[in-house]
């Protein structure tokens, strides 16, 4: 399954969005018991550390190995990745 980002918005910010975002998310999943998600930053032109925080770290504990990440030349999404890897000590799988 392919999780397209820009599906919440093209600039991604907030916690409070984030939390949101990943309520959504989880409940599609748990639906679908897919064995690998792919998440695709196509489209996005802000990536903030606080969205990505509360959507993909516990996304992250959740699924583990079977979350995989696109690579993107995105700035944002990759300073902000970078970022959440030194603060949460998860490191991602990247396609």
């Amino acid at each position: 399954m392919e999780i397209k980002l820009n599906q919440f918005g093209t600039t991604l910010s907030s916690r409070e969005n984030g939390k949101a975002a990943y309520a959504k998310t989880k409940t599609e999943i748990e639906k679908l018991k897919e064995k690998e998600i792919i998440i695709s930053f196509d489209g996005i032109s802000s990536f903030s550390p606080s969205w990505g925080d509360e959507y993909l770290t516990p996304l992250k504990q959740l699924l583990g190995n079977r979350l995989k990440l696109k690579r993107t030349e995105n700035m944002s999404v990759n300073a902000t990745m970078e970022i959440l890897q030194e603060n949460t000590g998860l490191e991602y799988r990247w396609l």
